[in-house]
């Protein structure tokens, strides 16, 4: 059956951009007869908050959806992603990296790295990381493109793929093959969380049955390295359906970060759900 989801973090108000996802994924799933999930995807602890939760329910109910029960919190089910990185672990696909952000912005700027392609910070030395360790210094589990890419042979490496059916950033549509070399060895888990973004959405759109990813056109890079994730662990491959992001009066693309008005700010100001839904096209 066909399932689809709309997985917001509560690290803010929802805003216009949120209103078009969440009514592209939950319209897509109502034409289909199919199944629309609602997730939380709360595993940053600093930045989400239960006051922001709340108002993602409030938000969606008032522009008229509905979805299944219970939700999905992701910061409930740490477990479930610690037990996929010591999986890959044992697998050898994971190394330990001890280095800070400017750690790595520094490399990207020394490395001789070819177009396209992301910097491969790569393990540290075994006394070095040995010495680390003893330091109790934190460090984050990183994938290892190499070992993955061994993991898995030449023959599946070279076949991986994924369908798109809304269009790429190049209007990539269709079968498109997945090139997870231009993420890097990403990170899978950090110190602040048991589990970083990546394993966290492959894990649970697999465990959810998820069909068809529906989601921004800003996620569409990302598909590269979850579908390499998925190849990994043996998970299903959604149908990917990227839409367009949209922007505000000055051009600028609706963001949390940059305080667009939202959508709580908009019913305050008299605007009803249905004149909502009918500017975005619904």
């Amino acid at each position: 059956m066909f399932a689809t989801r709309f997985a917001p973090s509560p690290t803010g108000r929802l805003h216009k951009g949120h209103a078009f996802s969440a009514l592209t994924a939950w319209t897509a799933a109502r034409e289909a007869g199919g199944r629309f999930i609602l997730r939380v995807e709360d595993i940053d602890p600093t930045r989400c908050k239960a006051e922001f939760e709340a108002a993602i329910f409030e938000d969606l109910t008032w522009l008229g959806l509905d979805w299944e029960t219970p939700v999905r919190r992701q910061s409930e089910h740490l477990a479930d992603y610690a037990a996929v990185i010591d999986a890959l672990t044992a697998r050898g696909l994971l190394y330990r990296c001890f280095r800070t952000r400017k750690d790595i912005l520094d490399a990207i700027g020394d490395a001789p790295h070819g177009p396209g392609e992301a910097v491969r910070p790569g393990p540290h030395a075994p006394d070095e990381e040995a010495r680390l360790l003893a330091e109790g210094r934190p460090y984050a589990w990183r994938l290892s493109l190499e070992r993955a890419r061994q993991a898995l042979g030449e023959t599946a490496w070279n076949a991986l793929s994924f369908v798109e059916e809304g269009g790429g950033h190049e209007g990539e549509i269709g079968v498109v093959r997945a090139r997870p070399e231009t993420a890097g060895d990403v990170v899978l888990a950090r110190k602040d969380a048991g589990t970083a973004y990546h394993l966290a959405v492959t894990h649970d759109d697999a465990l959810q049955g998820v069909t068809h990813v529906v989601r921004g056109l800003d996620l569409f890079e990302a598909t590269h390295i979850q579908r390499l994730i998925q190849a990994l662990m043996g998970w299903p491959a959604p149908t990917y359906r990227h839409h367009r992001l949209l922007a505000g009066p000055d051009g600028r693309r609706y963001a949390k970060r940059d305080q667009s008005i939202t959508l709580a700010e908009l019913r305050a100001g008299g605007l009803t759900p249905e004149a909502l839904r009918a500017e975005l096209g619904f």
